[in-house]
């Protein structure tokens, strides 16, 4: 069983359309936000001007360790907590 639910996500006052915009812009944000964490990681660890092969080698184990969850299933279980918050226009 996928846990949240639609029925779960969508009983106080959102609709499907609602959630799967916001799912999307929450999922948008949590991509950019990693996707700096390993920005800020290859310039401290003067790894830019290596090839992808060779920066891998390079790289503190922190980037390689970065949670393999989906963005999407992040933002999801984040507006399911109230981390996001769905705000009509």
């Amino acid at each position: 069983m996928i846990f949240p639910s639609i029925e779960q996500l969508t009983k106080d006052t959102y609709n499907r359309y609602e959630l799967v915009i916001a799912t999307a812009k929450a999922a948008r944000l949590i991509t950019d936000e990693i996707n700096e964490k390993k920005a800020e990681m290859e310039k401290a660890a003067g790894a830019k001007e290596l090839g992808p092969a060779e920066r891998m080698g390079q790289l503190p184990r922190d980037i390689k360790d970065f949670p393999e969850e989906k963005p999407v299933r992040s933002a999801i279980l984040k507006i399911f907590e109230g981390e996001f918050v769905i705000v009509a226009n």
